[in-house]
């Protein structure tokens, strides 16, 4: 039997959902101290603090970068570590992911799943068991705003605010995460002024710029033919040849001396490229194709196609990668023509018990002297024991509400839980059921809104006592 009921608050949790997910809280380049990461994440945090001082918490805002919603006392403090920023939405959503859409049951729009509707379900959560029970630590709803980049929010709050002594971040899945793979991001890059004069040049490279750590939909590349021995007609079927051939949706023309290739691909978060199809990636290998038929090799795309082809694991790094947090898996997230260089970035995942420095090696060694590898972001590997404490109480609560007997699970996302000592993912996607996050059409149901915020609550409860 739940001991905290969270029945009263339904529709103020509903719409409280609404209204954060119309704020378009994607990062954009801010001049402005106050707001680091851009107008409309200073204004979800400000929404959020907002409803949280009227809730009768204390808040406090962290110079822009982050905030946090508190109540109780205690030396000891659980923290709920949530983010408030969002990638950017597709053009071709069937609901608008901004001005959000109640249908079926189930609450449309960017980030829905991935943070807002489980953010606002631990607020909730936090109220109802502020108002029921007494508790013996502090709680703490700590709200980043750059999570889905380089996670700067949090690394300020960790320089200038206390480390809770236990924690759980809402941006996962249910019934618990016990194990977290590495992460990365590496550039390739080389100069292409010195294929200037080749028979077929690229222009022209745009894939919306694409968030790296989702599976890219679009990918434009134009190309310019500059030489009169090139049978136009003739290079148009060998590419639709290998276009079919290979099943890619691409569609190719030409335009006087132009060839013109959009790829389109099935976005999905980085962490799960086997669900979505790589728009960049089907391309590039075209491209490439192309430009060996007419004896042309550009070094990085020869290199990046014999490396990736359209695999998405540790098989083509000669590498054998792969442990109980799965293959490691590497995304195609972008590709620009800028500055006369081109350059592709790539995220993996990296299983736990691989070192990060023998995949970078290994990466190091698959290219060219003249290809410059670069890698960023780098995020260590989460790991707990599935017998830890914290993980057995989660667990465990997740179980007693729902009436499961799940078991505690890796994935290969990565959340705020590798950025704390004690500190893991919690919801709020539920087991069996298809992760919208970062997908076309966003969305959480109202029941699992509420099943969530009524997992929080009793897991608050727990935690607190």
């Amino acid at each position: 039997m739940n001991k905290i009921d969270i029945t009263k608050w339904k529709e103020e949790i509903i719409k409280s959902t609404c209204e954060l997910i119309k704020i378009p809280s994607v990062y954009e380049e801010s001049n402005d101290s106050s707001k680091p990461f851009g107008n409309n994440t200073s204004k979800a945090l400000e929404y959020i603090l907002d409803l949280g001082k009227k809730l009768g918490f204390k808040t406090k805002n962290l110079d822009g970068y982050c905030g946090y919603i508190e109540f109780g006392e205690g030396k000891e403090m659980l923290g709920i570590i949530g983010h408030l920023d969002v990638v950017p939405a597709e053009n071709n959503w069937k609901h608008d992911p901004f001005n959000v859409s109640i249908e079926n049951g189930k609450i449309y729009g960017r980030g829905a799943i991935d943070d807002k509707g489980p953010v606002i379900a631990s607020l909730y959560a936090m109220k109802a068991v502020m108002e029921q029970v007494k508790v013996n630590k502090r709680v703490r709803l700590i709200l980043g705003l750059n999570e889905e980049r380089d996670w700067k929010c949090i690394e300020y709050y960790k320089k200038h605010e206390e480390i809770p002594t236990i924690a759980f971040s809402p941006d996962a899945d249910f019934p618990c995460i016990y194990a977290e793979k590495g992460v990365i991001t590496t550039y390739i890059n080389e100069n292409y002024s010195k294929y200037d004069n080749e028979k077929i040049v690229i222009t022209e490279i745009d894939c919306n710029s694409n968030a790296i750590n989702v599976v890219p939909k679009y990918c434009r590349i134009e190309l310019k033919i500059n030489s009169n021995e090139i049978d136009k007609m003739e290079l148009l079927k060998y590419a639709k040849e290998q276009i079919s051939n290979n099943k890619f949706n691409i569609e190719i023309k030409q335009e006087n001396d132009k060839i013109i290739l959009v790829s389109t691909g099935i976005p999905s978060h980085a962490a799960h490229p086997d669900l979505g199809v790589n728009a960049i990636s089907m391309a590039l290998i075209i491209v490439n194709n192309i430009l060996k038929k007419y004896e042309i090799t550009i070094e990085i795309l020869n290199e990046f196609s014999k490396m990736i082809g359209m695999q998405y694991n540790g098989e083509n790094l000669e590498i054998n990668c792969e442990d109980e947090s799965g293959k490691l898996t590497l995304n195609v997230g972008n590709c620009e023509l800028i500055n006369n260089k081109i350059k592709i970035g790539m995220n993996l995942r990296i299983p736990v018990t691989t070192k990060i420095d023998e995949i970078e090696n290994r990466f190091i060694s698959k290219f060219g002297k003249n290809i410059n590898v670069l890698f960023e972001g780098r995020k260590e590997p989460l790991y707990l024991e599935k017998e830890n404490k914290l993980i057995q109480i989660l667990c465990n609560t997740f179980n007693e509400v729902t009436g499961r007997k799940e078991e505690p699970i890796a994935i290969g996302g990565a959340t705020y839980a590798r950025t704390f000592k004690n500190c893991v993912s919690f919801g709020a996607n539920m087991p069996g059921e298809k992760d919208m996050c970062h997908q076309i059409d966003e969305f959480i149901t109202i029941e699992n809104l509420l099943l969530a915020c009524q997992i929080y609550a009793e897991a608050i409860y727990k935690l607190t006592n």
